[in-house]
Protein backbone atom coordinates (compact mmCIF):
# COMPACT_ATOMS: atom_id res chain seq x y z
CA UNK A 1 0.00 0.00 0.00
CA UNK A 2 1.10 3.57 -0.71
CA UNK A 3 1.16 5.79 2.39
CA UNK A 4 1.73 9.54 2.42
CA UNK A 5 4.35 11.08 4.67
CA UNK A 6 1.64 12.39 7.02
CA UNK A 7 0.12 8.91 7.26
CA UNK A 8 3.53 7.39 7.98
CA UNK A 9 4.24 9.97 10.70
CA UNK A 10 0.89 9.50 12.40
CA UNK A 11 1.17 5.71 12.26
CA UNK A 12 4.65 5.82 13.80
CA UNK A 13 3.28 8.03 16.59
CA UNK A 14 0.43 5.63 17.36
CA UNK A 15 2.83 2.64 17.27
CA UNK A 16 4.95 4.30 20.00
CA UNK A 17 2.09 3.49 22.45
CA UNK A 18 0.19 0.79 20.55
CA UNK A 19 -2.39 -0.05 23.21
CA UNK A 20 -3.60 3.48 23.85
CA UNK A 21 -6.45 5.44 22.36
CA UNK A 22 -5.22 8.77 21.05
CA UNK A 23 -7.03 12.09 21.15
CA UNK A 24 -6.51 15.02 18.81
CA UNK A 25 -4.19 17.02 21.08
CA UNK A 26 -1.98 13.99 21.71
CA UNK A 27 -1.57 13.24 18.00
CA UNK A 28 -0.81 16.89 17.21
CA UNK A 29 1.86 17.05 19.91
CA UNK A 30 3.49 13.72 19.00
CA UNK A 31 3.57 14.49 15.25
CA UNK A 32 4.68 18.11 15.67
CA UNK A 33 1.66 19.50 13.80
CA UNK A 34 -0.40 22.58 14.60
CA UNK A 35 -3.24 22.00 12.15
CA UNK A 36 -5.91 19.41 12.93
CA UNK A 37 -6.53 19.00 9.18
CA UNK A 38 -3.31 16.94 9.04
CA UNK A 39 -4.67 14.56 11.66
CA UNK A 40 -8.09 14.28 10.01
CA UNK A 41 -6.65 13.60 6.55
CA UNK A 42 -3.93 11.18 7.65
CA UNK A 43 -6.27 9.35 10.05
CA UNK A 44 -8.90 8.86 7.36
CA UNK A 45 -6.33 7.48 4.93
CA UNK A 46 -4.98 5.06 7.54
CA UNK A 47 -8.50 3.94 8.40
CA UNK A 48 -9.27 3.27 4.73
CA UNK A 49 -6.19 1.03 4.61
CA UNK A 50 -7.30 -0.82 7.75
CA UNK A 51 -4.34 0.33 9.84
CA UNK A 52 -6.20 2.56 12.30
CA UNK A 53 -9.66 2.53 13.89
CA UNK A 54 -11.59 5.77 14.38
CA UNK A 55 -14.21 6.39 17.07
CA UNK A 56 -16.37 9.48 16.63
CA UNK A 57 -18.81 10.95 19.15
CA UNK A 58 -21.03 14.00 18.94
CA UNK A 59 -20.34 16.68 21.52
CA UNK A 60 -21.87 20.00 22.47
CA UNK A 61 -19.33 22.77 22.93
CA UNK A 62 -20.24 25.89 24.92
CA UNK A 63 -18.52 29.20 24.28
CA UNK A 64 -19.08 32.82 25.27
CA UNK A 65 -21.82 34.83 23.60
CA UNK A 66 -21.53 38.61 23.10
CA UNK A 67 -22.97 39.30 26.57
CA UNK A 68 -20.59 36.76 28.10
CA UNK A 69 -17.56 38.45 26.55
CA UNK A 70 -18.76 41.81 27.88
CA UNK A 71 -19.36 40.26 31.31
CA UNK A 72 -15.76 39.06 31.55
CA UNK A 73 -14.47 42.47 30.51
CA UNK A 74 -16.75 44.58 32.72
CA UNK A 75 -17.83 42.09 35.37
CA UNK A 76 -21.02 40.05 35.68
CA UNK A 77 -24.08 42.16 36.43
CA UNK A 78 -24.62 40.51 39.83
CA UNK A 79 -20.93 40.99 40.71
CA UNK A 80 -21.10 44.71 39.89
CA UNK A 81 -24.29 45.14 41.91
CA UNK A 82 -22.85 43.16 44.85
CA UNK A 83 -19.69 45.29 44.85
CA UNK A 84 -21.85 48.42 44.77
CA UNK A 85 -23.99 47.25 47.70
CA UNK A 86 -20.95 46.40 49.79
CA UNK A 87 -19.57 49.89 49.18
CA UNK A 88 -22.76 51.64 50.35
CA UNK A 89 -24.05 52.28 53.85
CA UNK A 90 -27.53 51.10 54.80
CA UNK A 91 -29.04 54.51 54.01
CA UNK A 92 -27.94 54.52 50.35
CA UNK A 93 -28.89 51.00 49.27
CA UNK A 94 -32.35 51.80 47.91
CA UNK A 95 -33.65 50.90 44.47
CA UNK A 96 -33.73 54.60 43.67
CA UNK A 97 -30.06 54.96 44.64
CA UNK A 98 -29.23 52.06 42.35
CA UNK A 99 -31.07 53.62 39.42
CA UNK A 100 -29.31 56.93 40.00
CA UNK A 101 -25.90 55.26 40.06
CA UNK A 102 -23.85 54.39 36.99
CA UNK A 103 -23.29 50.78 38.02
CA UNK A 104 -26.18 49.52 35.87
CA UNK A 105 -28.67 50.82 33.32
CA UNK A 106 -32.39 51.04 34.09
CA UNK A 107 -33.01 47.82 32.16
CA UNK A 108 -30.19 46.04 34.00
CA UNK A 109 -31.48 47.25 37.37
CA UNK A 110 -34.70 45.29 37.01
CA UNK A 111 -32.83 42.12 35.98
CA UNK A 112 -30.25 42.69 38.69
CA UNK A 113 -32.85 42.66 41.49
CA UNK A 114 -33.73 39.09 40.65
CA UNK A 115 -30.06 38.09 40.52
CA UNK A 116 -29.39 39.69 43.91
CA UNK A 117 -32.34 37.88 45.44
CA UNK A 118 -30.84 34.63 44.14
CA UNK A 119 -27.69 35.49 46.10
CA UNK A 120 -29.68 35.94 49.33
CA UNK A 121 -30.28 39.71 49.22
CA UNK A 122 -33.70 41.06 50.19
CA UNK A 123 -35.68 44.24 49.54
CA UNK A 124 -37.12 45.88 52.65
CA UNK A 125 -39.26 48.96 51.97
CA UNK A 126 -37.36 49.66 48.77
CA UNK A 127 -33.91 49.17 50.32
CA UNK A 128 -31.52 46.27 49.71
CA UNK A 129 -30.47 44.13 52.67
CA UNK A 130 -27.37 41.93 52.37
CA UNK A 131 -27.57 38.39 53.77
CA UNK A 132 -26.16 37.83 57.25
CA UNK A 133 -23.67 35.30 55.91
CA UNK A 134 -22.06 36.49 52.68
CA UNK A 135 -19.60 33.64 52.17
CA UNK A 136 -22.05 31.53 50.15
CA UNK A 137 -22.86 34.45 47.83
CA UNK A 138 -19.17 35.20 47.28
CA UNK A 139 -18.46 31.54 46.47
CA UNK A 140 -21.32 31.59 43.92
CA UNK A 141 -20.01 34.77 42.28
CA UNK A 142 -16.49 33.33 41.98
CA UNK A 143 -17.86 30.08 40.54
CA UNK A 144 -19.92 31.94 37.95
CA UNK A 145 -16.93 33.98 36.81
CA UNK A 146 -14.80 30.84 36.65
CA UNK A 147 -17.49 29.15 34.53
CA UNK A 148 -17.38 31.97 31.97
CA UNK A 149 -13.58 31.85 31.88
CA UNK A 150 -13.83 28.12 31.19
CA UNK A 151 -15.97 28.89 28.11
CA UNK A 152 -13.55 31.43 26.59
CA UNK A 153 -11.99 28.89 24.21
CA UNK A 154 -14.99 26.57 24.16
CA UNK A 155 -15.67 23.75 26.59
CA UNK A 156 -17.39 20.42 26.16
CA UNK A 157 -20.69 20.02 27.95
CA UNK A 158 -19.41 17.08 29.99
CA UNK A 159 -16.54 19.24 31.33
CA UNK A 160 -18.84 21.95 32.70
CA UNK A 161 -20.70 22.13 36.00
CA UNK A 162 -24.27 21.06 35.24
CA UNK A 163 -25.90 23.44 37.73
CA UNK A 164 -24.01 26.48 36.46
CA UNK A 165 -24.68 25.46 32.86
CA UNK A 166 -28.41 25.31 33.59
CA UNK A 167 -28.19 28.77 35.22
CA UNK A 168 -26.40 30.46 32.30
CA UNK A 169 -28.54 28.79 29.64
CA UNK A 170 -31.48 30.75 31.05
CA UNK A 171 -29.65 34.06 30.64
CA UNK A 172 -29.72 35.58 27.18
CA UNK A 173 -26.49 36.04 25.24
CA UNK A 174 -24.00 34.91 27.90
CA UNK A 175 -23.17 31.52 26.43
CA UNK A 176 -23.95 29.78 23.15
CA UNK A 177 -23.57 26.22 21.95
CA UNK A 178 -22.24 24.54 18.83
CA UNK A 179 -22.43 20.90 17.89
CA UNK A 180 -19.08 19.22 17.32
CA UNK A 181 -17.55 15.83 16.76
CA UNK A 182 -14.80 14.36 18.91
CA UNK A 183 -12.63 11.66 17.31
CA UNK A 184 -10.11 9.25 18.77
CA UNK A 185 -7.68 6.98 16.96
CA UNK A 186 -6.30 3.55 17.87
CA UNK A 187 -4.13 0.99 16.11
CA UNK A 188 -5.60 -2.10 14.51
CA UNK A 189 -3.80 -5.45 14.39
CA UNK A 190 -2.71 -4.67 10.83
CA UNK A 191 -1.23 -1.37 12.02
CA UNK A 192 0.75 -3.14 14.73
CA UNK A 193 2.14 -5.78 12.32
CA UNK A 194 3.34 -3.31 9.68
CA UNK A 195 7.11 -3.35 9.10
CA UNK A 196 8.97 -0.28 10.39
CA UNK A 197 10.93 -0.03 7.14
CA UNK A 198 7.76 0.95 5.27
CA UNK A 199 7.30 4.02 7.50
CA UNK A 200 10.39 5.92 6.39
CA UNK A 201 9.36 9.39 5.21
CA UNK A 202 10.53 10.23 1.68
CA UNK A 203 10.14 13.20 -0.62
CA UNK A 204 6.83 12.82 -2.42
CA UNK A 205 6.44 14.61 -5.75
CA UNK A 206 2.96 15.73 -6.71
CA UNK A 207 3.95 18.14 -9.47
CA UNK A 208 7.06 18.19 -11.64
CA UNK A 209 8.54 21.67 -11.86
CA UNK A 210 11.72 23.06 -13.47
CA UNK A 211 13.05 23.86 -9.99
CA UNK A 212 12.63 20.21 -8.93
CA UNK A 213 14.53 18.90 -11.95
CA UNK A 214 17.44 21.28 -11.36
CA UNK A 215 18.38 19.37 -8.20
CA UNK A 216 19.07 15.71 -7.45
CA UNK A 217 16.43 15.04 -4.77
CA UNK A 218 13.87 13.84 -7.30
CA UNK A 219 16.00 10.76 -8.04
CA UNK A 220 15.22 9.35 -4.58
CA UNK A 221 11.67 10.74 -4.38
CA UNK A 222 8.34 8.94 -4.59
CA UNK A 223 6.09 10.17 -7.41
CA UNK A 224 2.38 10.32 -6.68
CA UNK A 225 0.55 8.00 -9.10
CA UNK A 226 -2.14 9.44 -11.37
CA UNK A 227 -5.21 7.63 -12.67
CA UNK A 228 -5.46 8.94 -16.22
CA UNK A 229 -8.84 7.25 -16.67
CA UNK A 230 -10.59 9.35 -14.03
CA UNK A 231 -13.13 11.89 -15.29
CA UNK A 232 -11.83 15.44 -15.22
CA UNK A 233 -13.86 17.89 -13.13
CA UNK A 234 -16.20 20.14 -15.06
CA UNK A 235 -15.29 23.78 -14.33
CA UNK A 236 -18.25 25.71 -12.92
CA UNK A 237 -17.26 29.26 -13.75
CA UNK A 238 -19.50 32.29 -13.49
CA UNK A 239 -21.86 33.16 -16.30
CA UNK A 240 -24.65 35.71 -16.81
CA UNK A 241 -28.21 34.78 -15.88
CA UNK A 242 -30.26 33.96 -19.03
CA UNK A 243 -32.47 37.02 -18.42
CA UNK A 244 -29.43 39.29 -18.25
CA UNK A 245 -27.95 37.71 -21.36
CA UNK A 246 -31.22 38.06 -23.27
CA UNK A 247 -31.56 41.70 -22.20
CA UNK A 248 -28.08 42.46 -23.50
CA UNK A 249 -28.84 40.66 -26.76
CA UNK A 250 -32.04 42.71 -27.28
CA UNK A 251 -30.23 45.91 -26.35
CA UNK A 252 -27.47 45.24 -28.89
CA UNK A 253 -30.02 44.54 -31.67
CA UNK A 254 -31.88 47.82 -31.14
CA UNK A 255 -28.62 49.78 -30.90
CA UNK A 256 -27.47 48.11 -34.10
CA UNK A 257 -30.73 49.23 -35.76
CA UNK A 258 -29.99 52.85 -34.87
CA UNK A 259 -32.13 53.28 -31.74
CA UNK A 260 -31.17 55.10 -28.53
CA UNK A 261 -31.97 53.68 -25.09
CA UNK A 262 -34.07 55.54 -22.49
CA UNK A 263 -35.11 54.74 -18.94
CA UNK A 264 -37.48 56.06 -16.27
CA UNK A 265 -38.56 55.81 -12.65
CA UNK A 266 -40.60 52.96 -11.15
CA UNK A 267 -42.80 55.42 -9.26
CA UNK A 268 -45.12 57.39 -11.54
CA UNK A 269 -48.44 59.20 -11.42
CA UNK A 270 -51.71 57.84 -12.73
CA UNK A 271 -51.68 60.85 -15.05
CA UNK A 272 -48.50 59.93 -16.89
CA UNK A 273 -49.08 56.19 -16.58
CA UNK A 274 -52.70 56.21 -17.85
CA UNK A 275 -54.29 59.63 -18.54
CA UNK A 276 -51.53 60.60 -20.99
CA UNK A 277 -52.30 57.39 -22.91
CA UNK A 278 -56.01 58.22 -23.17
CA UNK A 279 -56.99 55.39 -20.84
CA UNK A 280 -60.36 56.42 -19.31
CA UNK A 281 -60.37 57.08 -15.57
CA UNK A 282 -63.05 54.45 -15.01
CA UNK A 283 -61.15 51.76 -16.94
CA UNK A 284 -61.06 48.42 -15.02
CA UNK A 285 -57.26 48.20 -15.36
CA UNK A 286 -56.94 51.28 -13.15
CA UNK A 287 -58.63 49.63 -10.19
CA UNK A 288 -56.71 48.34 -7.18
CA UNK A 289 -56.86 44.75 -8.38
CA UNK A 290 -54.61 45.57 -11.36
CA UNK A 291 -52.48 48.48 -10.15
CA UNK A 292 -50.22 48.97 -7.14
CA UNK A 293 -51.20 52.39 -5.77
CA UNK A 294 -48.92 53.93 -3.16
CA UNK A 295 -49.53 55.47 0.25
CA UNK A 296 -46.11 57.17 0.25
CA UNK A 297 -46.14 59.20 -1.92
CA UNK A 298 -49.92 59.13 -2.16
CA UNK A 299 -50.01 62.20 -4.43
CA UNK A 300 -47.42 63.59 -6.86
CA UNK A 301 -47.72 67.02 -8.47
CA UNK A 302 -48.11 67.31 -12.26
CA UNK A 303 -47.60 70.47 -14.33
CA UNK A 304 -50.96 72.21 -14.67
CA UNK A 305 -50.70 72.60 -18.45
CA UNK A 306 -50.68 68.80 -18.84
CA UNK A 307 -53.64 68.42 -16.46
CA UNK A 308 -55.59 71.02 -18.46
CA UNK A 309 -54.78 69.31 -21.76
CA UNK A 310 -55.73 65.85 -20.44
CA UNK A 311 -58.98 67.26 -19.03
CA UNK A 312 -59.90 68.66 -22.43
CA UNK A 313 -58.94 65.46 -24.23
CA UNK A 314 -60.76 63.09 -21.86
CA UNK A 315 -63.94 65.17 -21.49
CA UNK A 316 -64.48 66.35 -25.10
CA UNK A 317 -61.53 65.24 -27.27
CA UNK A 318 -59.69 68.58 -27.29
CA UNK A 319 -58.83 69.79 -30.79
CA UNK A 320 -58.42 66.28 -32.24
CA UNK A 321 -61.94 65.89 -33.59
CA UNK A 322 -62.58 63.14 -31.03
CA UNK A 323 -65.50 63.27 -28.61
CA UNK A 324 -63.32 62.07 -25.73
CA UNK A 325 -64.73 59.84 -23.01
CA UNK A 326 -67.23 62.38 -21.66
CA UNK A 327 -67.91 62.67 -17.95
CA UNK A 328 -65.74 64.63 -15.54
CA UNK A 329 -61.94 64.35 -15.45
CA UNK A 330 -60.47 64.19 -11.91
CA UNK A 331 -57.14 65.90 -11.31
CA UNK A 332 -56.87 64.18 -7.91
CA UNK A 333 -57.15 60.79 -9.63
CA UNK A 334 -54.44 61.87 -12.06
CA UNK A 335 -52.03 62.80 -9.25
CA UNK A 336 -52.18 59.41 -7.50
CA UNK A 337 -48.80 57.75 -6.98
CA UNK A 338 -48.33 54.21 -8.30
CA UNK A 339 -45.79 51.67 -9.51
CA UNK A 340 -45.68 51.87 -13.29
CA UNK A 341 -47.76 49.22 -15.02
CA UNK A 342 -45.90 49.49 -18.34
CA UNK A 343 -42.78 51.11 -19.77
CA UNK A 344 -44.85 53.15 -22.25
CA UNK A 345 -44.86 55.83 -19.56
CA UNK A 346 -41.13 56.32 -20.23
CA UNK A 347 -41.64 56.95 -23.95
CA UNK A 348 -44.59 59.29 -23.34
CA UNK A 349 -42.58 61.38 -20.91
CA UNK A 350 -39.67 61.39 -23.35
CA UNK A 351 -41.97 62.71 -26.09
CA UNK A 352 -43.27 65.42 -23.74
CA UNK A 353 -39.69 66.63 -23.19
CA UNK A 354 -38.65 66.54 -26.88
CA UNK A 355 -41.86 66.80 -28.97
CA UNK A 356 -40.20 68.41 -32.00
CA UNK A 357 -37.02 66.30 -32.27
CA UNK A 358 -37.17 63.19 -34.54
CA UNK A 359 -36.31 60.11 -32.52
CA UNK A 360 -35.98 56.35 -32.51
CA UNK A 361 -35.77 55.17 -28.90
CA UNK A 362 -36.32 51.97 -26.91
CA UNK A 363 -36.35 50.92 -23.28
CA UNK A 364 -36.18 47.68 -21.30
CA UNK A 365 -37.57 48.02 -17.80
CA UNK A 366 -39.37 46.46 -14.86
CA UNK A 367 -43.12 46.93 -14.46
CA UNK A 368 -45.60 45.98 -11.76
CA UNK A 369 -49.15 44.63 -11.88
CA UNK A 370 -51.24 42.88 -9.27
CA UNK A 371 -51.34 39.58 -11.15
CA UNK A 372 -52.12 36.15 -9.73
CA UNK A 373 -48.88 34.16 -9.71
CA UNK A 374 -49.06 31.20 -12.10
CA UNK A 375 -47.13 29.58 -14.96
CA UNK A 376 -47.72 32.55 -17.32
CA UNK A 377 -48.07 35.55 -14.95
CA UNK A 378 -45.88 37.39 -12.47
CA UNK A 379 -46.67 40.52 -10.43
CA UNK A 380 -43.27 41.92 -11.39
CA UNK A 381 -41.90 41.48 -14.88
CA UNK A 382 -40.09 43.34 -17.70
CA UNK A 383 -41.25 45.03 -20.88
CA UNK A 384 -39.47 46.03 -24.07
CA UNK A 385 -40.79 49.32 -25.40
CA UNK A 386 -39.95 51.38 -28.47
CA UNK A 387 -41.14 54.34 -30.58
CA UNK A 388 -40.31 56.01 -33.86
CA UNK A 389 -41.26 59.67 -34.33
CA UNK A 390 -40.09 61.27 -37.55
CA UNK A 391 -41.46 62.69 -40.83
CA UNK A 392 -43.08 59.89 -42.80
CA UNK A 393 -43.49 57.50 -39.82
CA UNK A 394 -46.16 55.02 -40.87
CA UNK A 395 -47.66 51.59 -40.27
CA UNK A 396 -45.50 49.85 -42.94
CA UNK A 397 -42.40 51.35 -41.28
CA UNK A 398 -43.56 49.96 -37.91
CA UNK A 399 -44.24 46.46 -39.28
CA UNK A 400 -40.89 46.36 -41.10
CA UNK A 401 -39.05 47.42 -37.92
CA UNK A 402 -40.68 44.67 -35.86
CA UNK A 403 -40.05 42.00 -38.50
CA UNK A 404 -36.40 43.05 -38.68
CA UNK A 405 -36.07 42.83 -34.89
CA UNK A 406 -37.58 39.34 -34.65
CA UNK A 407 -35.54 38.11 -37.61
CA UNK A 408 -32.37 39.22 -35.82
CA UNK A 409 -33.67 37.34 -32.76
CA UNK A 410 -33.90 34.19 -34.89
CA UNK A 411 -37.62 34.19 -35.77
CA UNK A 412 -38.00 35.09 -39.45
CA UNK A 413 -41.70 34.18 -39.67
CA UNK A 414 -43.66 37.14 -38.28
CA UNK A 415 -47.24 38.26 -38.86
CA UNK A 416 -49.46 41.04 -37.53
CA UNK A 417 -53.16 41.00 -36.78
CA UNK A 418 -55.64 43.82 -36.06
CA UNK A 419 -56.13 44.55 -32.36
CA UNK A 420 -57.46 47.22 -30.02
CA UNK A 421 -55.54 49.36 -27.53
CA UNK A 422 -56.91 52.59 -26.02
CA UNK A 423 -53.91 54.66 -27.08
CA UNK A 424 -53.10 53.46 -30.64
CA UNK A 425 -55.05 53.52 -33.89
CA UNK A 426 -54.55 51.47 -35.94
CA UNK A 427 -53.46 48.78 -33.46
CA UNK A 428 -51.67 45.49 -34.12
CA UNK A 429 -50.79 42.26 -32.34
CA UNK A 430 -47.42 40.81 -33.32
CA UNK A 431 -47.06 37.03 -33.64
CA UNK A 432 -44.08 34.80 -34.44
CA UNK A 433 -44.08 31.20 -35.58
CA UNK A 434 -42.57 28.78 -33.05
CA UNK A 435 -42.66 25.00 -33.32
CA UNK A 436 -45.37 25.24 -35.94
CA UNK A 437 -47.64 27.54 -33.91
CA UNK A 438 -48.26 31.28 -33.97
CA UNK A 439 -47.50 32.94 -30.62
CA UNK A 440 -48.54 36.48 -29.72
CA UNK A 441 -45.56 38.40 -28.28
CA UNK A 442 -46.66 42.03 -28.11
CA UNK A 443 -48.75 44.93 -29.27
CA UNK A 444 -48.03 47.83 -31.61
CA UNK A 445 -49.68 50.71 -33.41
CA UNK A 446 -49.70 54.45 -34.16
CA UNK A 447 -50.33 56.71 -31.16
CA UNK A 448 -53.75 58.33 -31.34
CA UNK A 449 -54.01 62.14 -31.67
CA UNK A 450 -55.53 62.12 -28.16
CA UNK A 451 -52.10 60.96 -26.93
CA UNK A 452 -49.77 63.06 -29.08
CA UNK A 453 -51.61 66.39 -29.11
CA UNK A 454 -51.16 67.21 -25.36
CA UNK A 455 -47.49 66.25 -25.72
CA UNK A 456 -46.98 68.62 -28.68
CA UNK A 457 -45.65 65.88 -31.00
CA UNK A 458 -44.80 67.23 -34.46
CA UNK A 459 -44.97 63.94 -36.39
CA UNK A 460 -46.76 60.57 -36.19
CA UNK A 461 -45.46 58.18 -33.52
CA UNK A 462 -45.07 54.44 -34.17
CA UNK A 463 -45.04 52.49 -30.89
CA UNK A 464 -44.73 48.88 -29.74
CA UNK A 465 -44.28 46.88 -26.57
CA UNK A 466 -43.61 43.25 -25.68
CA UNK A 467 -42.97 41.16 -22.58
CA UNK A 468 -39.35 40.19 -21.96
CA UNK A 469 -40.23 37.11 -19.87
CA UNK A 470 -42.55 35.78 -22.56
CA UNK A 471 -39.80 36.19 -25.13
CA UNK A 472 -37.37 34.47 -22.74
CA UNK A 473 -39.75 31.51 -22.41
CA UNK A 474 -39.77 31.25 -26.18
CA UNK A 475 -35.99 31.47 -26.55
CA UNK A 476 -35.27 29.01 -23.69
CA UNK A 477 -38.15 26.63 -24.46
CA UNK A 478 -39.89 27.01 -21.08
CA UNK A 479 -43.56 26.44 -20.29
CA UNK A 480 -43.48 28.04 -16.81
CA UNK A 481 -42.43 31.69 -16.38
CA UNK A 482 -41.49 31.08 -12.74
CA UNK A 483 -38.54 28.93 -13.82
CA UNK A 484 -36.73 32.14 -14.84
CA UNK A 485 -36.47 33.27 -11.22
CA UNK A 486 -35.93 29.99 -9.34
CA UNK A 487 -32.42 29.69 -7.86
CA UNK A 488 -31.69 26.34 -9.52
CA UNK A 489 -27.94 26.38 -10.15
CA UNK A 490 -27.98 23.11 -12.08
CA UNK A 491 -30.62 24.47 -14.46
CA UNK A 492 -28.73 27.75 -14.86
CA UNK A 493 -25.48 25.93 -15.69
CA UNK A 494 -27.20 23.93 -18.42
CA UNK A 495 -28.77 26.93 -20.17
CA UNK A 496 -27.33 27.90 -23.57
CA UNK A 497 -25.28 31.06 -23.87
CA UNK A 498 -27.46 33.70 -25.51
Amino acid sequence: MELSNNQKRMLKALRSRPDETWGLDEVLAECGWDDQAHVAGAGLGLAENGLVGIEASKTTVWSLGPEGTAALENGLLEQRLWDWLEGQNTDTRSMKDLQNSEVASKQESGIGVGLLKGLGCALDKGAFVLPELTDAAIVTLVARKSFLEQCVNGAGESDLDAELLAHFRKRKGLIESTEGTTRTWSLTDAGRRLNDSTLEERLQVVQITPELLQGEEWREADFKPYDVELDAPIPAGGRPHPMMALTERIRSIFLEMGFDEIDGDFVQTAGWNMDALFIPQDHPAREMQDTFYLTNPEKIDIAQNFLDDWTAIHERGGETGSTGWGGSFSEDESKKGLLRTHTTVNTVRYLAETPDVPCRVFGIGRVFRKETLDRTHLPEFHQIEGIIMEPGASLPMLVTTLKTFYEKMGYPEVRVRPAYFPYTEPSLEVEVKWRGQWLELGGAGIFRPEVTEPLGCKWPVCAWGMGLERLAMLVLGLDDIRQLYISDLEWLRNQPLL
